[in-house]
């Protein structure tokens, strides 16, 4: 039987050098969406999963992460006191409680793969999640929940696998070479990286998150770096190559939201507007006066 998913990382110490200058002293992962920074989007998919021990991979300039997980100061629970403001008193209380928060700072070559390296001693002998910090799916259960659920039936390694619509977006991601299992549980055989549309091996994009075994640590440390980077699908692909299975998990009932670039980004700040209770429905009748107005 699998062991259970107690534990949650999430790499952030990356420059977010695609949105400077804003990210100069700001974390790419606080960028707000509305009135909740990106990240805290993706804790609550986690907490949503049932993980509430939640390691976040920061360096500098991250601060801000820390501050905005940490219990709210004196000075604004008062200040929101005295203006009567309950629900906002209520909302930053409770993201300080929404799970156990351990920081570690990065050290070591660039890469995806150093951040997860970071975390093994706080993950010890463990399965564990990873889940970007500057990416998120909304989804009904959670796209963690499936992933877990998958892993709890086959174990192995499983990564959320993400449908892209259009053919010439294929060339951004890793696109998946499957072969079916079940339902939406596919059976990885390789992950191509950004290949030409016309040569891509589906429509699959398997990035996002990911539930890996202990074992891959050391195949961490076993990688040669490549441009002085260490890459986390490399170490996945080595496990494999030694017989733990690959799967991908095509998120059900969801939608995925990628906030590393500044136009997805914005599509996600306008899309969550949209539907926000405070400003949707004024934020709604904006954006056809906008419309009108170029048609005329």
């Amino acid at each position: 039987m699998s062991k259970k998913i107690t534990k949650a990382l999430i790499p952030a110490a990356g420059f977010g050098t695609r949105f400077l200058p804003q990210t100069k002293a700001m974390p790419k992962e606080m960028l707000p969406i509305v009135d909740k920074p990106v990240i805290q989007y993706v804790v609550e998919e986690i907490v949503g999963s049932g993980i509430d021990n939640i390691i976040i991979v920061t360096g500098a300039t991250k601060r801000a992460i820390e501050d905005h997980f940490d219990a709210p100061n004196e000075d604004l629970v008062q200040n929101l006191k005295n203006g009567n403001k309950t629900q906002a008193l209520e909302q930053i209380e409770h993201i300080s409680n929404m799970a156990n928060f351990i920081y570690i700072r990065q050290k070591g070559l660039y890469g995806n793969g150093t951040p997860v390296l970071s975390a093994e001693a706080v993950i010890e002998d463990e399965p564990f999640a990873v889940v970007w910090g500057d990416e998120f799916i909304l989804s009904e259960p959670p796209r963690l929940k499936q992933m877990i659920d998958v892993y709890e039936k086959f174990g192995g390694i499983v990564i959320s696998g993400v449908r892209i619509d259009k053919r010439e977006d294929l060339k951004r991601y890793g696109i998946a070479d499957l072969e079916p299992v079940e339902g939406n549980v596919f059976k990885i055989k390789s992950i191509v990286e950004k290949p030409d549309p016309d040569k891509a091996p589906s429509d699959i994009a398997t990035h996002g998150a990911y539930i890996l075994p202990p074992e891959i640590f050391g195949a961490l440390k076993k990688l040669t770096p490549k441009n002085g980077e260490i890459w986390l699908v490399d170490a996945i692909n080595m496990l494999k190559d030694e017989g733990v299975p690959l799967y991908a998990v095509v998120v059900e009932n969801g939608k995925y939201y990628d906030t590393g670039n500044k136009l997805e980004y914005m599509k996600t700040a306008v899309d969550l507007a949209r539907i926000h209770p405070e400003i949707g429905e004024e934020f709604n009748k904006y954006l056809q006066e906008l419309v009108n107005s170029a048609k005329n």
